[in-house]
């Protein structure tokens, strides 16, 4: 019997450390972590820009993705990814000769639209489920964000991204160069 009044005072005792050492590092210098961080950055590059971002798409894509595998579980993966394209008009290619005078109007010929660029969110994206990647998860995951940014770019030409492109334009810059011309303007978009 004393002997196990003693192993019951000893557990409770340990518990009884174990708790309050818990408790005593949130409050103690020496029970927090410490990170320290450098950075050596350098400036790599500066580009003048000249596209004009008129519309973006944003997507939410539902990627099943599989290793085929002749003898082993096939890996899978689960995730649902945020990305998002966005169509512009690079004005830098803009010259003298694609702003003419017809009349009382100003016609400016503006290159075709495209898709400046398309991406996916990894902050917004989440990976729902896997399963039997042990091995092959960082490869199943990377080739499913590869795929989904394909995906991306697929969809947002196949939903026209590039026609409302050219719709904003006219919208956006119309209004506007007309108020600095001072007459009406048409925008057109040169051949391709």
């Amino acid at each position: 019997m004393r002997n196990g009044t003693r192993i019951i005072v000893i557990i409770a005792l340990l518990i009884g450390v174990i708790f309050a050492w818990e408790r005593l590092k949130k409050y103690t210098p020496w029970g927090q972590t410490e990170f320290k961080t450098t950075h050596h950055q350098v400036l790599q590059k500066i580009s003048s820009l000249g596209k004009m971002e008129l519309v973006k798409y944003n997507f939410r894509d539902i990627v099943e993705q599989e290793i085929v595998q002749q003898l082993l579980p096939n890996p899978k993966a689960l995730l649902i990814i945020e990305g998002e394209a966005v169509g512009c008009v690079d004005l830098r290619i803009l010259k003298d000769a694609d702003i003419s005078t017809k009349g009382d109007t100003m016609l400016v010929s503006l290159p075709q639209p495209e898709i400046c660029y398309h991406k996916i969110d990894h902050q917004k994206s989440k990976i729902y489920e896997t399963s039997f990647a042990f091995m092959n998860e960082e490869l199943l995951l990377n080739e499913a964000f590869k795929k989904a940014e394909e995906q991306v770019l697929k969809g947002a030409i196949a939903n026209g991204i590039l026609e409302n492109t050219k719709k904003n334009a006219r919208l956006i810059l119309s209004p506007m160069l007309s108020t600095i011309a001072g007459k009406p303007v048409k925008i057109v978009f040169k051949d391709k």
